[in-house]
């Protein structure tokens, strides 16, 4: 049986390329069995009943009600690290144009425009206001070492920097990929302390949010550069006000700019450019793609933020799969139901994530297909069972 696709917003075509054979790409369908998306906001959505999955072609999921995803069984999907790269290179760009004042220097020469021949007489009596410091020998505090803090952290040490990372939860591809010449920083009070630029890549959380307050302002060096590529709300806007207005902040870099922040002097705003390119864009949709059409076929989870990374390998077997709470007896009810069916099981996985849990069972034999809905509905009667599909 074929599968409806929807976007709610321009995808790039290679992604969608992804989705061929039994898919069917329907913008207006009501009831769409996933849902790509980027920025649009979804939170007056409402979902139809066969809605399994939602696609986030980008890491941020701010935009997707992911508390009312997990309640109804639908996996929400986003694409760590397929943005890395163009979010890296913005940085280091502004990191460099910034100690140069590479910005404010461009803003002034387009001043002299109908200057005609005295132009060159200007820019060079015009030049000392703009004279910047270089980035070399200097210290890179990079909070967060996901995929982005790592290309940051590994680029500027090649600029001849000194980069020193405090993250208390590094994965291991993390520890793979980052040179060893990245100093770890016990605590963020010591990052914060020895750093002259700071560079934050962390996701919005509850925890996280107001990270760099009056508190946390204090413990910087004088004239500390700020760049915030991550989430606006990282930042007390208040405090930062008068960290700049102090000399303490030197210049918040920011891709994320707001009306209060606009008006603060020594602000560098940029209008979200971080991923804005062709090949971040593509990379983003093609990953989201490939995740939701490996869900819908097979069942299995990579990079779900409300459900925990499952992996069976697909045999092509009858494979039953059950999304419900994290609580004792899940896994011996489930498989209870399908022996009721003297029905024999030929592999099994099960993982938990923050309440919680996915269940995947194979089945020996080929299930009669007036079976499968009176299997469905005896699974979905365990109480804390969100959703069963069978593949």
């Amino acid at each position: 049986m074929g599968k409806t696709i929807k976007t709610l917003n321009n995808i790039a075509q290679v992604g969608l390329d992804v989705f061929k054979d039994d898919y069917t790409i329907d913008n207006d369908s009501a009831n769409p069995d996933a849902i790509v998306l980027r920025s649009f906001n979804m939170h007056a959505e409402e979902f139809g009943s066969e809605l399994k999955a939602i696609g986030r072609a980008g890491v941020g999921v701010n935009n997707i009600p992911v508390d009312k995803c997990s309640e109804q069984g639908i996996v929400v999907f986003n694409t760590p690290g397929a943005n890395a790269n163009a979010v890296k290179e913005l940085v280091i760009t502004s990191l460099i144009a910034s100690s140069r004042n590479l910005f404010e220097g461009v803003q002034w020469a387009n001043t002299l425009k109908g200057k005609g021949d005295e132009v060159g007489k200007l820019v060079e009596a015009g030049k000392k206001q703009f004279v910047g410091k270089e980035i070399n020998r200097k210290t890179l505090g990079v909070i967060g070492l996901g995929a982005i803090g790592a290309l940051v952290s590994n680029d500027a040490l090649r600029l001849g920097m000194d980069v020193i990372a405090y993250d208390p939860f590094v994965s291991v591809n993390t520890a793979w990929s980052l040179s060893r010449n990245v100093q770890r920083a016990v605590s963020m009070e010591q990052l914060l302390a020895e750093s002259d630029y700071i560079s934050v890549h962390v996701p919005l959380t509850e925890e996280t949010k107001g990270l760099f307050n009056k508190d946390s302002f204090q413990n910087m060096k004088e004239d500390v550069y700020i760049l915030n590529f991550s989430r606006g709300e990282l930042v007390n806007e208040d405090d930062l006000a008068d960290a700049l207005e102090s000399g303490k902040v030197g210049k918040y870099i920011t891709d994320f700019p707001s009306d209060k922040v606009l008006n603060m002097d020594n602000v560098i705003p940029i209008p979200h450019l971080g991923a804005s390119t062709g090949e971040s864009e593509e990379n983003c949709a093609v990953m989201a793609a490939r995740q939701l059409k490996a869900f819908l076929e097979t069942g299995n989870i990579k990079n779900a933020v409300n459900f925990p990374n499952t992996f069976l390998p697909y045999s092509g077997k009858t494979r039953v799969t059950v999304l419900h709470e994290s609580i004792p007896n899940m896994v011996s009810q489930i498989t209870t139901a399908i022996s009721s069916y003297d029905l024999n099981i030929a592999d099994m996985v099960n993982r938990s994530h923050e309440g919680f849990a996915y269940t995947m069972i194979d089945i020996e034999d080929k299930i009669n297909g007036d079976v499968i809905p009176n299997l469905e509905e005896k699974i979905n009667l365990i109480q804390g069972v969100i959703r069963t599909r069978i593949i």
